[in-house]
Parts: C-alpha cells; sequence; structure tokens
C-alpha cells in the first residue's frame, strides 16, 4: 500500500478533529494549523483520541479494499447492521390470453348477436371471458440470511501515539504504518472471503447438470470437429485452435445471455391454473442478463501465452467489457501447478424440498477454465464493519484497536451462470478421497 501524501495527512486530520471534538471550526491547511489540530486532539484525552484515530483509519480501509483484493467483480452490497436478511421477489413469466375483440378459430362467438360479456360455452356457442376475469401475477421469494463473522487486532503503544501528533511527518508515518500493516491483512481476509463464494457458485452450478450452464469444452470441442483430443493436448498442441474454438463459445453464451429465457439458471418451474381455460399450466423464472451486468472470471495461466493472438477477441466491447473481467491465477490452492487450476469443494445449495440451504455433494473438477455470470448471481453482502479500541494497559502503557466484521455471500441460483470446464470421459466430480483438500462451504 503506498504511503500516505501530506494532502492524506491533511485530510486525515481534519477528520480526526471532527471525531474527537465534535467541532468544525479548524481545517489543517499548514504545518502550523497542524500542529494546532493535533494539540486540540490531544487534548481531548487519549481514550477518546485513539477511538477517533482507529475510526478514521478504519473507514479509510473499508473505502479502498474493494479496488486491493482479488474477486473484486463479486458486486459488494450492504443490507445494515440490523437487517442481515435480505429478500428478493421476482415475477414467474405468464403465457398470453386469447383475443376476445375478433372471432377466432378458438373462440368463433366472441362477437355475436345476444351475447353479453361473459363467457358463453355451449353446443353453438363459444365466447373468452370477460374484461373482469381475474389474472393475478405470481411472485417467487427467495430470502438469504446468514453471518460470517470474524476479528482483526493491532496493537498501538501509548508514547508512540504521542510522538504521532508533533508534525506532518511524524503523524503520516504513523498513520501510514496503522494502514498498510491491517489494510494488506484485510486485503488477504476479503479475498479469501470472496474466493469461497466463488467456489460455492462454481460447485453448486456444476451440481445442477444442466449443460446449458456447465460446459465441457473438451467434449464440445471433439464434437464439433470431430476429433478425440484429451485435455491436455488441448491446452498444448492444438491450444490455438482450442483457444479459437473457446472464444466462440464464449461469446455466443454471451449474446444468449441477453436474451431473455431459462436456459442458464434454475428457473424454479411452477404449476398455476390457467386464467382463461382453468387448465394447468408451467410457468418459470425468465432472465436475461445485458452485457454491462455480464461478469467474467478466467484462469489466467491458460491463456497468458496467447494473449496477443486468440484472446483479445474475447475483450471486444462488442463481446464483453473489459471492465467486469478478472484474471484469476488459481482457484482454491496455489500449493503446486497442479492444484491450480483444480477444486475441491462441498458446496452450500438450494434444497427445492425444503426451500433452505443444505450441504450439497462433494464437487471435484479438474480444470475449471472459467465462468460468466449476472452480477446479482454472486454478491459479498457487507453487514457491520467498526473498529474500537481498548483502554490503556496501566502496566505495560498499550491499547489494541480491534476491528470487526461481519458478511455473508449470497448466492442467486435463479440468476444467469455458466461455467466452462475441461473434463476427460475418465474424469468426473464427486471424488472422494482426492489429494485435494475439500472446502466445506455449508456451514
Amino acid at each position: 500500500m503506498a504511503s500516505l501524501t501530506p494532502q492524506d495527512v491533511h485530510a486525515l486530520m481534519n477528520l480526526l478533529v471532527k471525531e474527537a471534538t465534535g467541532q468544525e471550526d479548524l481545517d489543517v491547511v499548514d504545518t502550523s494549523s497542524f500542529v494546532d489540530a493535533g494539540q486540540k486532539v490531544l487534548a481531548t484525552g487519549y481514550e477518546n483520541t485513539l477511538n477517533a484515530l482507529s475510526m478514521v483509519l478504519g473507514r479509510t480501509l473499508i473505502a479502498v479494499r474493494p479496488y486491493k483484493a482479488r474477486y473484486s467483480t463479486i458486486q459488494a452490497m450492504n443490507t445494515g447492521e440490523y437487517t442481515h436478511r435480505l429478500r428478493k421477489i421476482s415475477y414467474y413469466a405468464k403465457t398470453a390470453l386469447p383475443a376476445g375483440n375478433f372471432n377466432t378459430q378458438l373462440y368463433p362467438e366472441n362477437l355475436f348477436q345476444g351475447n353479453t360479456n361473459a363467457q358463453v360455452t355451449t353446443t353453438d356457442h363459444e365466447a373468452t371471458k370477460s374484461q373482469w376475469v381475474q389474472n393475478q401475477a405470481v411472485p417467487f421469494e427467495l430470502n438469504f440470511a446468514g453471518s460470517d463473522v470474524y476479528q482483526d487486532s493491532i496493537t498501538v503503544y501509548d508514547y508512540q501515539l504521542k510522538q504521532a501528533f508533533r508534525s506532518e511527518e511524524e503523524f503520516g508515518r504513523f498513520a501510514a504504518g496503522i494502514m498498510t500493516e491491517k489494510g494488506n491483512d484485510i486485503e488477504s481476509q476479503k479475498e479469501a472471503f470472496n474466493r469461497m463464494g466463488v467456489l460455492n457458485k462454481i460447485a453448486g452450478v456444476y451440481l445442477t447438470g444442466n449443460t446449458e450452464q456447465v460446459v465441457n469444452l473438451t467434449s464440445g470441442f471433439n464434437a464439433k470437429f470431430g476429433t478425440n483430443y484429451t485435455s491436455a493436448q488441448l491446452r498444448t498442441t492444438y491450444l490455438k485452435e482450442f483457444l479459437a474454438y473457446f472464444v466462440s463459445v464464449f461469446k455466443l453464451t454471451s449474446d444468449r445471455m441477453t436474451e431473455r429465457s431459462a436456459l442458464y439458471h434454475k428457473a424454479f418451474a411452477k404449476t398455476v391454473k390457467n386464467a382463461e381455460t382453468g387448465t394447468n399450466e408451467t410457468l418459470m423464472i425468465l432472465r436475461h442478463t445485458p452485457k454491462a451486468d455480464q461478469h467474467a472470471l478466467l484462469y489466467n495461466p491458460l491463456f497468458i501465452d496467447a494473449q496477443a493472438q486468440v484472446l483479445p477477441a474475447i475483450f471486444n466491447p462488442e463481446y464483453l467489457r473489459i471492465e467486469n473481467y478478472e484474471a484469476v491465477d488459481f482457484w482454491q490452492s496455489n500449493y503446486s501447478e497442479a492444484l491450480r487450476p483444480q477444486i475441491n469443494v462441498f458446496p452450500a445449495v438450494y434444497d427445492e424440498t425444503t426451500g433452505t440451504t443444505i450441504k450439497g455433494d462433494q464437487v471435484q473438477i479438474p480444470y475449471v477454465v472459467g465462468m460468466i455470470f449476472d452480477r446479482d448471481a454472486l454478491v459479498t453482502d457487507f453487514q457491520i464493519e467498526r473498529t474500537d479500541s481498548t483502554p490503556l494497559e496501566a502496566r505495560k502503557h498499550y491499547r489494541n484497536v480491534w476491528f470487526s466484521f461481519s458478511k455473508n455471500v449470497i448466492d442467486d441460483p435463479s440468476e444467469n451462470c455458466v461455467i466452462f470446464v475441461m473434463e476427460d470421459p475418465s474424469e468426473g466430480a464427486a471424488v472422494v478421497g482426492s489429494a485435494v483438500v475439500g472446502t466445506d462451504v455449508a456451514g
């Protein structure tokens, strides 16, 4: 993390004055006013000073974290400290009703001498129902609840605190030290949390068995070109041909996700009665994802040698906006080169029978190329992020600043998501006893 510039130090001191004193009459504009501000802050007492300093630095850390940690393509949202339950309401797509303003082959007596505006169904006369027929919307509701909590801390010594306010330079070094030390820790924690959400999404989609959502590029390539290459051959000997094929599949998938359909998500089929005929019909949740709302994660080592040849086509604005793409150096483990493209996960999945989240079967995928998904399909929900300090330790003269976090991963199966994998016929999922350590995210 870059060290603070003098302008940043002035901004931090201004915030600190407001937090510690509740006054806004002193703005730091030069060295002399900086010293005055430091004296005013110290005059409020060390306990209040440290609390104010921890809050200011904590807010600054939180503000920059979304731009530092990996997997920033996961849209961050905040349900608030007292609303850890998010209710999402969608609506089933419904079919059109028969026309009543013409005589048709289905209802030849809509316009007929003596008929009222009510439905007439006799041997000789048949018409639609009246304009008062009730055709209710059919809502679909998903509730996302839960909190994953953890804390972190850093120790600040009382004498160092006094030194920090003697000059701009000393205060800058003091504040930059806290931000660098703890900012790096929090970045790593955030990345690990987001990575867990990505792994859960990939494994959950794989378990659906939906061939539209799970694209095996190895079998797809062989089927299209009448070959019998292994995944390893496609990633080496025939890499250029394979990448050209992948780009075409990726572009087609991206284009088709903009169409309103039930192809790329769990449609939650529901049987209802038709408003006109009274017969049962099946309704589904339909989704579409505009290009601007499409996010993509791709396994970087596969493409790094061919970026100048094939890959740039995938980032053409006509295909997918580049700001929604993120390269992934490994999915789950960077312990060895062989483990980087693999995942081995017990995902949390939605159980339609109970309407709750349960622990799914173990999923092992030997090579994950990437995924493309709607921004609402996978979200990190930030709930509580705060800082607090302890009183002075009377014997050793230090205080601890505690950072507290509460967050949740929202994995919505009703939103579009497609994963791209490479599997040979002999490979498969749910392999028990693998050398890869599985991650249990069901909680």
